[in-house]
Formats: C-alpha cells, structure tokens, sequence
C-alpha cells in the first residue's frame, strides 16, 4: 500500500493487494450480520429460503431485514403480500415492512407496476444494489438476508465486493447437474474469501399425506455428500411442499408451519466472523 493512500479503492487505479471495495451502509443504518442467499441456477427455491429464513429469525426476536437484490426478478414482495411502496426523500429510501416487521427494499417496492420488465444493464442492476445498501434506512438490524439473482454474474459479484457479508448460504436441489453448478458458486465464494455457512436442498421429497412414505422424485438426496466435499457444516432439507407454494402466491410466507430451516438458522446466529 503506498504511503499517499486515500483509502477510497474506488478511485484508485493501483493494484494494491489491500484493496476493499465494501462500501459502508448508511449513517440511519447498523446492521449487524449480513447473510446472502445463492444458487448456481434458477428455479431452486432460492427467494422462499430467504423468505423463510427471515421469518424464523422475527419469530426468534430478531430485528430482521430481507434485501431483494434479484432485480430482474424479485419476488420477495409478492411472497410477503406487500403492497405499499417503498417513499423515499430524494437522498435516502425507507424500507417496506411486512405484517411481522420484517424490514423489506426490492425493485418492486418502486416501480409502478410488479410486471414491468426490467430492461437494464449488469453496471445499472449492480448500481441500485449499492444504493439498496447505502441509502436504505435499514435501522437497528440484527440480521439482514440478501436475495440474490442466480449465478455468478454482475450482481453476485457486486453483492461480494461491495456488502460486507458474513457468509452466504447456497440452496440447491438433488439433481446431479446443479451439483456441478452448486460447485461453481462455492469456488466464487472462495474467490472472493467469504463463507459458506450452510447448504439448502429444496425439492428434495415428497412425503404422502394419507401414509407418510416418501418419496426422492429427483433421485436420492446427495446433500450430505456435496456438503462434506466442501466442508459444509450446517445443511437442511426441504420438501417439495404445495403449501408453501400456495402461502407465497397469497402473500402470506410468514404463517408457514415447519421447522426445516431451524437448525440452519441456528448455526447462522451462532457464527462468529472475525474478519
């Protein structure tokens, strides 16, 4: 690091193996842990994790706050039945809060209409990911649980760089495809040196309503396997459940009854980052 540093890596053109690029959140804002949510691919189950996660961490009596940082395709507002907008007073925006208090910021809290296409740019969609950060009044917050977009593109990257995460949790589902994509979004996580803190299997049964037998529709679960490779402590199942499907659609994630997720939420609280 040169003597002359400025400290802001955001303008500097050096190759200083000492360059942060977090940027801090607002002065309205402490938010003390911050937990992304990923997925290799689309279509896991990555939104309801969050969902679900965020409403066991109010239930615990924690000051909870999701960001929606799937800008092209949030759905966390719908999950949560919001309906208000997010205002705003030209220098900072307020977060919309669900029926338990979860503190919530997603795209759709702003645009006129939740089926309006987002027709940006990677730089534009990791651009209002910051602003999301900054200039959100997230308040005392004892735990935030960023949704993020699949992959590991613009946004993701953004979200790494920028937000000083605590670990993130990687959701997945059993077939052996997206065990290979699940690989590529732990190897990002490694890149940029955050933690994996626990590994999701959604989808992964059926369980019969009348005799309880169950069933692995997409082939036996490889979740313990997968999560041994990687050094993965912390790992949950979930099933592949029409009711959580309906409690989404009607807006109303936060009456949902089961304790998948609970153990998971545990060693989140428990994790100490000594960074």
């Amino acid at each position: 690091m040169s003597e002359e540093c400025t400290h802001d890596c955001s303008t500097c053109s050096s190759k200083c193996s000492e360059k942060d690029l977090r940027v801090p959140c607002g002065p309205f804002s402490n938010v003390k842990r911050v937990i992304g949510v990923v997925s290799g691919k689309g279509g896991v189950g990555k939104s309801i994790v969050t969902s679900m996660l965020a409403v066991l961490a109010e239930r615990a009596g924690m000051k909870t706050a999701i960001m929606d940082a799937d800008v092209t395709g949030p759905s966390i507002p719908r999950a949560f039945g919001l309906l208000e907008k997010a205002m705003g007073d030209g220098e900072t925006l307020y977060p919309v809060e669900t029926r338990t208090g979860i503190k919530t910021m997603s795209l759709n809290l702003l645009l006129d209409s939740e089926t309006a296409p987002v027709v940006w740019r990677g730089p534009v969609i990791a651009g209002l990911v910051k602003q999301f950060w900054k200039d959100v009044v997230w308040g005392n917050t004892d735990i935030m649980f960023i949704d993020m977009p699949p992959g590991t593109g613009d946004v993701p990257l953004t979200v790494f760089q920028s937000i000083p995460l605590d670990g993130i949790v990687i959701v997945t589902s059993p077939q052996e495809l997206v065990g290979m994509i699940v690989e590529k979004a732990v190897n990002m996580a490694n890149m940029m040196q955050v933690p994996v803190l626990g590994l999701v299997e959604n989808l992964s049964y059926v369980r019969c309503p009348d005799c309880g037998h169950v069933i692995h529709p997409f082939g036996e679960s490889r979740l313990d396997a997968t999560a041994a490779k990687h050094g993965i402590t912390a790992t949950a199942q979930m099933p592949i459940d029409p009711t959580l499907a309906k409690l989404c659609d009607a807006g109303n994630i936060e009456s949902f009854e089961g304790d998948w997720l609970n153990g998971l939420l545990d060693s989140l609280l428990a994790y100490k980052n000594v960074d």
